[in-house]
């Protein structure tokens, strides 16, 4: 039975002599169309497929009508679509075009067990809570209503694999990019500290990019130095890529916050090479006296900003256990002098690389800002870290499925080069009537939209899409 709110009209403004009313009639109605591209990329590439197989379901299996699968594609494609509360999934479980991406075979939800499930195909927030409850590697006693659980090691090595998958051919050089950031809290959650640095109770989430492709996301509490664990991570990724190729060159990029000796010595001890920041000091600006009077003297006579490189061999009084190698920015700005200084395990010429190599991995603060702001990592507000964790990858899984459409959907178009916000604003947030009958659905978009040529360029490439798979 209608309610009254949605059978009596809403009167706006009228247009000149016409009025203009508003009714909410118009059927099946989706403005999330263009997520039929991220199922056609999960067809082709079988990111959620792959994610979904870290987690074993104790369930009983007579017992379930969402399969572990399908409550996994339902997160990751609600995340990429900008929904980013669980609780959103109230709402959602009745939208047919979300049971489709998912690959609901009813995507009405017209034979659920319980009558008061019918009508709504997909989970509820409480069912899809069940994903991130689990004790991680565990296996739960046999009276647990926590009975999907995920395995870490797994998942850290399922996104290497997507990172591996993607390319044809061993490359002959990769850089990886190291960075943490804040994670906010608002709550009394598990792991919460206070960052001086950062002014705030907040996690200290550590990444590892190389270049688009996100090779790790580790959720640490911030009461550590930001490096904490970096070697960890740069073991088993490292170890991981040589599995498939053993013949890559590998640099590792960071700022200073990355300049320790611990990761210094492993990466000359393992063959990796290094770019890293290095803070300035009394010692460090010394050695460059000469080179700031020469900048400075070049901004006077040219009003424009002045740089002088300058290379030389560099060991701390304590905490280095060799001299490096040192590339020094003798630079004078409008606002005076500003030093900067790297040490790496690179030859060539200093300029290049501090201006074309270190200076590079800023390309990564925007990958983060993505995750962080556009799919929703820093949503972690459950009160257990682990759960924060499972957050985080899921966010990172939504992220890669999202990069792949970037990187094969919209490859030679105008939004090739788009970040996430905007690719789900112009692409994906897309206006649509669907009609479902036994043998088809029908979608009729948007006579309106004002990008359908670039949706049909990205469907035709990923159409012809034909992804290698390990």
């Amino acid at each position: 039975m209608k309610t009254e709110c949605n059978t009596k009209s809403i009167e706006f403004h009228p247009l000149n002599r016409r009025n203009v009313l508003g009714q909410f009639d118009g059927g099946a109605i989706t403005s999330d169309a263009g997520g039929l591209l991220l199922r056609e990329v999960e067809q082709k590439a079988h990111i959620i497929r792959q994610f979904a197989g870290c987690f074993t379901d104790y369930r009983s299996k007579i017992l379930v009508e969402h399969s572990l699968q399908e409550l996994i594609a339902q997160r990751v494609y609600a995340l990429a679509l900008g929904y980013e509360d669980l609780n959103d999934h109230d709402e959602l479980r009745h939208d047919p075009l979300l049971a489709l991406l998912v690959g609901k075979r009813d995507p009405e939800g017209r034979n659920r067990f319980r009558l008061r499930d019918q009508g709504k195909a997909l989970a509820g927030k409480s069912t899809l809570n069940r994903l991130e409850l689990g004790e991680p590697g565990t296996v739960p006693p046999r009276n647990s209503y926590k009975k999907i659980i995920i395995d870490p090691t797994h998942v850290e090595r399922f996104f290497v694999e997507l990172f591996i998958q993607a390319h044809d051919e061993p490359p002959d050089e990769i850089v990886l990019d190291l960075d943490a950031t804040d994670d906010p809290l608002h709550g009394d959650q598990e792991g919460r500290f206070f960052h001086g640095y950062y002014q705030s109770y907040c996690y200290l989430p550590l990444y590892v990019f190389c270049g688009e492709f996100l090779l790790g996301a580790k959720l640490r509490q911030s009461n550590i130095d930001a490096s904490a664990g970096a070697v960890e991570e740069l073991a088993r990724i490292v170890g991981q890529i040589r599995e498939q190729w053993p013949g890559v060159k590998i640099t590792i990029r960071a700022d200073s916050g990355f300049c320790r000796e611990a990761i210094m010595a492993w990466c000359e001890e393992h063959g990796v090479d290094y770019v890293l920041g290095l803070a300035k000091n009394d010692r460090l600006k010394a050695a460059i006296t000469d080179e700031l009077t020469e900048a400075k003297d070049l901004y006077e006579q040219t009003q424009t900003a002045a740089r002088v490189f300058k290379e030389f061999q560099y060991r701390t009084h304590k905490s280095w256990t060799r001299s490096r190698r040192v590339i020094a920015k003798a630079e004078h700005l409008p606002k005076g002098s500003n030093p900067r200084f790297i040490v790496t395990s690179l030859a060539g010429d200093p300029r290049e690389l501090y201006e074309d190599i270190y200076c590079a991995r800023g390309e990564m603060e925007n990958r983060i800002k993505e995750q962080q702001l556009y799919l929703f990592a820093d949503r972690t507000s459950t009160s257990k870290l682990a759960s924060n964790q499972i957050r985080l990858w899921f966010s990172s899984v939504a992220y890669m499925v999202m990069q792949t459409l970037r990187r094969v959907a919209l490859k030679g178009t105008q939004l090739a080069k788009a970040q996430c916000h905007t690719m789900r604003l112009k692409l994906l947030k897309l206006g649509a009537h669907v009609r479902i009958t036994v043998r088809k659905i029908w979608l009729s978009f948007s006579e309106a939209y004002p990008y359908a040529n670039i949706f049909r360029q990205a469907f035709e490439n990923l159409r012809r899409w034909r992804p290698m798979r390990c």
